[in-house]
C-alpha cells in the first residue's frame, strides 16, 4: 500500500468471511495504452493498479480477503498526478508477468482459479480494472462487461453500475452518465475465470477530459469509492 497507507484500520466486518480476488490491467513488459499529457506519459497499468490499490484497502477495511493478482512491491498507493512507467510488477504469487497477451491473460486466471478452488464454498468475486484507449476526441464513462450466462456478475455490476450513476447525480448533476453494463463472453478473463466477474473499463486514456478523472488522486480515491459502495451493496443484497 505505500508508507504513507500501510496501516489499514478496521472499519467494521461488512465483508467477513468473503474473497475478492483484484487485477489491474496489464503490467511487466506491457505498460497497456499510453495517453499524453504535454511532455509527459500515462501508462495504464499504473493508474489501473493505482485505483485497483485504492479498492482492495477499502475492501480489507471491510474485513475481506483480498487477492491482488498483478504487484508492484514498490509502488504503492500514490498522491501525485503522473505515475511514470516501470515494468517490474510481478503475478500473484511471485511470478514473471510475460510480454504474450495470451500468456499474461491465463496466468491471472489461473491465479484466481487456483485460489477459488481453494476457498471453495465461500462468496467469492473477481473484478479487473483496465483503462481504455480510444481516439483523443473521444470521452467515455465508466463502463462494465460481464459474462452473458453469469447472472451473478451481471447484479454485481448493475449494482456498481447504480453507484456510479447515483455518485454522478450527486456530484455534477449537470452532467449526465453514460455508462453502460453490458455482456461481453469474448473477454479472456471474462470467459475463463471461475469466480463471477466483472470487467472494468475506467475511461479513454487518451482523451484530455477523462485524463482528470486519473490524474487528480482524489479522483482515483473516489473511483475506488464508489466502486467499494456497489460491491457493499451487491454482498448485503445477495
Amino acid at each position: 500500500m505505500g508508507s504513507r497507507y500501510a496501516t489499514i484500520p478496521t472499519l467494521d466486518g461488512q465483508l467477513s468471511g468473503t474473497v475478492y480476488y483484484l487485477a489491474s490491467g496489464h503490467g511487466g513488459p506491457d505498460p497497456g495504452a499510453i495517453g499524453r499529457y504535454g511532455k509527459q506519459l500515462l501508462p495504464e497499468d499504473e493508474y489501473a493498479y493505482d485505483v485497483t490499490l485504492r479498492l482492495a484497502r477499502l475492501l480489507i477495511q471491510h474485513g475481506a480477503t483480498v487477492y491482488m493478482i498483478v504487484q508492484d512491491r514498490n509502488d504503492g498507493i500514490r498522491d501525485q498526478a503522473v505515475l511514470p512507467i516501470d515494468y517490474d510488477e510481478v503475478a500473484y504469487p511471485n511470478q514473471t508477468i510475460p510480454l504474450n497477451q495470451t500468456s499474461r491473460l491465463r496466468q491471472t486466471t489461473t491465479a484466481v482459479n487456483g485460489e477459488y478452488a481453494r476457498h471453495k464454498g465461500q462468496y467469492q468475486r473477481f473484478i479487473t480494472i483496465h483503462v481504455d484507449s480510444r481516439s483523443k476526441g473521444e470521452t467515455t464513462d465508466v463502463f462494465f462487461y460481464h459474462h452473458p450466462q453469469s447472472k451473478v456478475g451481471l447484479r454485481l455490476a448493475r449494482h456498481i453500475h447504480k453507484t456510479f450513476l447515483a455518485n454522478y447525480r450527486r456530484h455534477r448533476p449537470a452532467r449526465p452518465y453514460m455508462g453502460r453494463v453490458s455482456s461481453r463472453g469474448s473477454l479472456y478473463v471474462v470467459k475463463n475465470s471461475h469466480p463471477p466477474t466483472v470487467f472494468i473499463e475506467l475511461g479513454n486514456i487518451q482523451n484530455s477530459l477523462d485524463q482528470r478523472r486519473f490524474l487528480i488522486p482524489q479522483n482515483r480515491q473516489a473511483l475506488a469509492n464508489w466502486m467499494c459502495q456497489g460491491i457493499l451493496t451487491d454482498y448485503r443484497t445477495r
